[in-house]
């Protein structure tokens, strides 16, 4: 996608609401900066409220490096970076939402109105969250060691799992 204003590739989608209505900007990174942060002269242009707020609180290198370092983050139990959360739209298990909770707060809270879940739950899980969670580790460990051609270590793993499958099907 390209700049509104330059026609340089975008690198910052900002959202704003003007009377109510959303209103998306596309901008490059030096048009983002001169966005947020414009020049004092008396021009008739007002900055929209949003672009106002992360004015104040980020500048705009200072996003580009965060957002950076996030997407290096990765979840001990399944792996996957904040990066390919953010492509993805998905997380990888539910230890992601402790890994992750400072970025996914308030993205839940703006989608969802809560950081809880308050609705229903399956009335048959075949295998509770902390099987699920050590499943999802051992998975991936499994993979590691086939990349690593540590075979017997990815035979262990694998009689494991389905170790601990076999006893979640035998409880229900």
């Amino acid at each position: 996608m390209k700049c509104q204003k330059c026609e340089k590739p975008a690198t910052f989608h900002i959202t704003d609401l003007i009377d109510g209505e959303p209103k998306e900007l596309h901008l490059c990174e030096q048009c983002a900066h001169s966005f947020l942060a414009p020049a004092h002269d008396d021009s008739s242009e007002v900055m929209p409220a949003m672009a106002g707020l992360l004015a104040q609180h980020l500048a705009v290198g200072e996003t580009a490096e965060e957002l950076a370092r996030l997407d290096q983050q990765a979840c001990p139990v399944c792996g996957i970076t904040f990066l390919e959360f953010r492509k993805q739209g998905r997380l990888g298990c539910p230890h992601d939402y402790v890994c992750f909770q400072k970025e996914l707060d308030p993205l839940l809270v703006n989608i969802h109105g809560e950081t809880q879940h308050v609705g229903k739950v399956p009335k048959f899980c075949s295998v509770n969250a902390e099987q699920q969670t050590q499943l999802i580790r051992l998975r991936r460990e499994m993979k590691e060691a086939v990349a690593d051609e540590a075979y017997e270590r990815a035979s262990e793993l694998r009689d494991e799992i389905r170790g601990i499958e076999c006893a979640g099907r035998d409880e229900d």
